[in-house]
């Protein structure tokens, strides 16, 4: 089971990467391909939920805290210390926390307007 300080660290850097894969202008170009190839088919389901999962920083925050959580276990070799359940619980926590500092962010963004 990851630690207190893991958890926080792990949120951060999910918040960062969220940040980095919705708004920030360094993937505005690969957004952009995104946003074209569906605006080609609108009626594609598929196209729809590829421009939901890079618009929407809840749904891709989600899989970003996943696969930091993943990567952060497999190397640092806790993975096989805790039941796959326990795994599932961190990355609730990690995915909850880092939406929790994208919240904090808007809300304050919204304040300083």
């Amino acid at each position: 089971m990851i630690s207190i300080p893991e958890l926080a660290l792990l949120a951060f850097a999910g918040y960062r990467c969220t940040q980095l894969a919705v708004h920030d202008t360094i993937l505005d170009p690969a957004r952009a391909v995104v946003f074209d190839w569906h605006s080609r088919n609108t009626d594609s389901s598929l196209r729809t939920a590829a421009v939901t999962l890079i618009s929407c920083p809840y749904c891709i925050g989600w899989w970003i805290a996943g696969l930091l959580l993943a990567t952060w276990l497999l190397v640092t070799g806790q993975f096989g210390q805790a039941p796959l359940l326990v795994h599932a619980v961190e990355w609730f926590a990690v995915a909850g926390a880092a939406v929790l500092l994208n919240r904090l962010d808007d809300t304050l963004s919204e304040v300083s307007r």
